[in-house]
């Protein structure tokens, strides 16, 4: 049996972190659905293929919050996080061979990373952009893009306001933030308190409410 592993939202300053893990005897039914790296595909066409994969394959997903990232990054880097958590997913999955979407800059550090925290003999192939060059990768990367955009619609519900796809890029969610901080003097749910972003609009609430108050 081969896996694939691929995460969504690692640089979100609002949302989990998603990470799924694939598995399956051949890639040739993936193949056929047509996956292909997340990004190059449609939400809606990715909301019609996950259901798809999930039925031809054993999938495994694990969400880490955005209150779990900050506590984890106070002893490690968010590629020993990611190492960790991908090692978990193969550990649940059981694979001979397991294909990673690497989260360093160096490929074959990051393999190492993972494949220091397996008890299991799976062997690792760990590359940049493993989810365009893998099928049972890019299945991968749809589940978890899929589950992410689902958590980050919740979290939008709960708090009764448009907050934006999460990522720093966006500036739905940067206004959200602003506005929020700004109202209120503290971060929203669900924000990554630990982000340079966050702190950064932090900081700036304060420098404007210095101004008012000496003007």
């Amino acid at each position: 049996m081969i896996c694939g592993i691929d995460e969504a939202g690692r640089g979100p300053v609002l949302g989990p972190l998603v990470v799924c893990g694939v598995a399956i005897e051949s890639d040739q039914e993936l193949r056929s659905i047509g996956v292909k790296d997340s990004k190059k595909l449609s939400a809606s066409r990715r909301v019609v293929m996950e259901p798809q994969i999930r039925k031809v394959a054993k999938v495994e997903v694990v969400e880490v919050s955005a209150e779990e990232i900050d506590a984890l990054r106070e002893s490690m880097t968010m590629n020993e996080l990611e190492a960790r958590v991908f090692a978990t997913i193969i550990e649940r999955l059981q694979p001979e061979m397991a294909y990673i979407d690497a989260a360093d800059a160096d490929e074959a550090a990051f393999g190492r990373m993972v494949q220091s925290q397996l008890r299991c003999s799976a062997r690792m192939y760990s590359r940049h952009k493993a989810d365009e060059l893998f099928p049972v990768v890019s299945a991968a990367s749809v589940v978890a893009k899929v589950a992410r955009d689902s958590r980050v619609r919740e979290i939008e519900a709960e708090i009764g306001q448009p907050i934006g796809s999460g990522y720093t890029s966006d500036p739905k969610t940067i206004s959200f933030l602003r506005n929020w901080i700004g109202k209120n003097g503290s971060f929203p749910p669900h924000t990554r308190r630990s982000w340079a972003t966050s702190q950064n609009l932090m900081m700036l609430n304060g420098l404007r409410k210095l101004d008012t108050f000496e003007g």
